[in-house]
């Protein structure tokens, strides 16, 4: 006897795209455990959701561009598709208020369609690093000079060798009140991502670099990359 086919779905009636922050302590939550407190959240909120059609629905819930866990972030993004029209600002107060505290809804819009990946091109990051910023700006420097800098990271696949020079747009050194350094860093995204601590085991590797035991990797800004290396509002790009 067949197996008898799922019923199918009705397709979302309106999409809203989220931007959300990982602060403090929750900047060690991993994606997998997010998505699992983001769903939680909807259930709270009684959200309508949209679901996907198959033997197991679940709700329609794009991420994109998640931050690496224990990176802190104020632009990480999602999409949900919902099977009533609702108000965005209505939806903002009840995800907000479904969400621990550090996992924080920002903004909520009507998705303008299109890819939301695919707006998301590059990073804006602040790497707070240990030592003074005169020995960062001599690091930085050395590194933008280089036309190349390959460094090590183990992956699914084992342990790979890239170029992370390619991928950084912009760094500069901003120096604190204490005379300490952070770095402002934009990389563009791309195969394989090339992530803040990639340029920190490069600054180390042509400079050597040390950015101390444990610096705080902050994301400010994801979108697309204009021509003039500034990064745009994904919520707002057409």
């Amino acid at each position: 006897m067949s197996r008898a086919q799922p019923e199918q779905q009705a397709p979302p009636v309106q999409r809203l795209r989220v931007r959300y922050a990982k602060r403090g302590r929750l900047r060690f939550t991993s994606h997998r455990d997010f998505s699992r407190a983001f769903e939680r959240a909807v259930f709270r909120a009684r959200i309508p959701m949209a679901y996907s059609s198959g033997f197991n629905p679940h709700p329609r819930i794009s991420y994109a561009g998640a931050a690496p866990t224990g990176s802190a972030s104020e632009a990480e993004y999602l999409e949900i598709g919902l099977a009533e029209v609702l108000d965005p600002a209505r939806v903002h107060a009840d995800l907000e208020s479904s969400l621990p505290p550090g996992l924080d809804v920002l903004e909520v819009v009507e998705s303008a369609g299109g890819s939301l990946s695919d707006l998301l091109e590059a990073s804006r990051w602040l790497l707070t690093v240990s030592g003074a910023a005169e020995a960062a700006r001599a690091a930085v420097e050395t590194f933008l000079a280089a036309p190349e800098v390959s460094v090590e990271r183990m992956t699914k696949k084992g342990l790979r060798t890239f170029d992370c020079r390619a991928a950084v747009v912009a760094l500069e050194v901003v120096e604190r009140e204490d005379g300490g350094a952070q770095l402002d860093l934009v990389l563009r995204h791309g195969v394989p991502a090339v992530r803040p601590d990639d340029v920190l085991r490069g600054l180390a590797a042509v400079a050597a670099y040390d950015a101390g035991q444990a610096p705080l990797l902050t994301r400010l800004q994801q979108g697309p990359l204009g021509v003039d290396g500034i990064i745009q509002d994904p919520l707002r790009a057409r």
